[in-house]
């Protein structure tokens, strides 16, 4: 277990209840956090989090609403009295080739990612801004750095959460917000599962990093000094040749 470095620090996280968003709230969790996490269905996190000496609330909804991100900054205010890091994982990805995309898949896409991300960093923001202090992180992916074939859509949606990232952190840095971006490769989890990517696929283990790589990224960037930013973070597994 780590140690309890991070008492008195609030996260809210989106896509909480599973993957990249439940490993990072069990890593909050063990170092003594209090965390906010926001996903469609039911979680069973709060025993966990209990478990390792954390506090935990969710709040369920769709990152796509904006009802969903006030009510979890409202939450977490009213709960915890601040926010110290708002982290934007929630995300859905599906590979084809760019010919059978439809409007409803770039809509999906392309809302969970950004306007997600645009919607609970605005709910968040004008908080962060007050204390003078917070961090966001986007989790986005490579597919933000550089394209990838038969993930088109998914591309433009990760571009979009970096140069989001890229722009506000210099609109933020003068009042002590920080903003940075994760950019991980393939990460093995059921994101994607069944949207093109099947079993075979994820049976190569040593291709993916783990959610618990990225739960720790987001640790460290969310535990600076408050005269350091970790702008942006590309994350590679050794077995996938990029």
């Amino acid at each position: 277990m780590a140690d309890k470095d991070l008492n008195g620090h609030v996260a809210l996280v989106t896509g909480s209840s599973s993957g990249i968003g439940k490993a990072s709230v069990l890593a909050f969790a063990a170092r003594g956090a209090s965390i906010v996490g926001v996903s469609r269905s039911a979680d069973q996190l709060a025993e966990a989090v209990a478990a390792v000496g954390g506090s935990y609330t969710q709040v369920r909804g769709d990152v796509r609403q904006q009802e969903t991100a006030v009510a979890a900054v409202e939450t977490a205010l009213e709960r915890y009295g601040h926010i110290d890091t708002l982290v934007n994982n929630a995300g859905v990805g599906h590979y084809d080739d760019f010919v059978n995309a439809t409007v409803d898949l770039y809509d999906e896409i392309m809302d969970t990612s950004m306007r997600g991300t645009f919607l609970f960093t605005s709910a968040v923001v004008a908080h962060m801004i007050e204390r003078r202090s917070g961090t966001i992180i986007q989790v986005a992916s490579q597919a933000g750095l550089q394209g990838f074939p038969r993930e088109a859509v998914y591309c433009a949606a990760k571009h979009a959460q970096v140069g989001f990232s890229r722009a506000l952190r210099r609109e933020l840095q003068p009042y002590g917000v920080k903003v940075g971006v994760v950019c991980p490769a393939a990460v093995l989890t059921e994101f994607a599962h069944g949207r093109g990517r099947d079993d075979e696929f994820l049976a190569n283990t040593d291709f993916f990093l783990q959610a618990a790589d990225l739960a720790e990224a987001i640790i460290f960037m969310a535990t600076q000094s408050p005269n350091s930013r970790v702008t942006e973070l590309a994350m590679i597994s050794l077995g996938e040749a990029l």
